[in-house]
């Protein structure tokens, strides 16, 4: 054993530098691995975080999709009995009248609108069609007659136009 005061030999020295030395870059590599593991777990957390928000938002804005699909029955129905009674000038058809607009107004409330479809170009997102016509002059695929109303909520589809298109 060795006293206090006296120096240790050269060699002994030498391998308890390689051995702190070895020491420290195990330490230097496990801190670097800490480190990699730290910034992707803060990576990743801030991707859940902003897909929840996300999520969050689409709920809010998308929330009453399946009330609004509901509804769209109920404007079909409110259009074929104006279609029904069209010139009828009695106080029922201007109720149903009414109540249609104040249906339609509270679907733009809500961010629900109509989708034109008479005279534009067939597009498979937004138009269902059911029915090839030859309707006189005019260019192959655009839509001739609206058989049911279609319609967005937002930038979503709710229900596609069904449509006749020309031939």
């Amino acid at each position: 054993m060795t006293e206090p005061d006296e120096k240790l030999p050269d060699e002994a020295l030498d391998a308890e530098m390689a051995t702190a030395d070895d020491l420290l870059v195990a330490k230097d590599a496990e801190i670097t691995e800490l480190k990699d593991r730290l910034l992707r777990a803060v990576a990743e957390t801030e991707n859940v975080r902003r897909r929840l928000e996300r999520e969050k938002h689409d709920a809010s804005q998308y929330a009453v999709t399946g009330f609004a699909r509901d509804l769209l029955a109920v404007a079909d129905n409110l259009r074929r009995a104006l279609d029904a009674a069209a010139g009828d000038a009695s106080p029922l058809w201007s109720g149903v009248e009414m109540t249609e607009r104040e249906l339609l107004k509270a679907f733009e409330k809500h961010g629900i609108a109509k989708i034109e479809a008479v005279g534009e170009r067939l597009d498979p997102n937004r138009h269902q069609a059911m029915l090839e016509v030859d309707a006189g002059e005019g260019e192959p695929g655009t839509i001739v007659a609206e058989l049911q109303s279609g319609y967005v909520i937002k930038d979503r589809l709710l229900r596609p136009a069904m449509v006749s298109v020309r031939k």
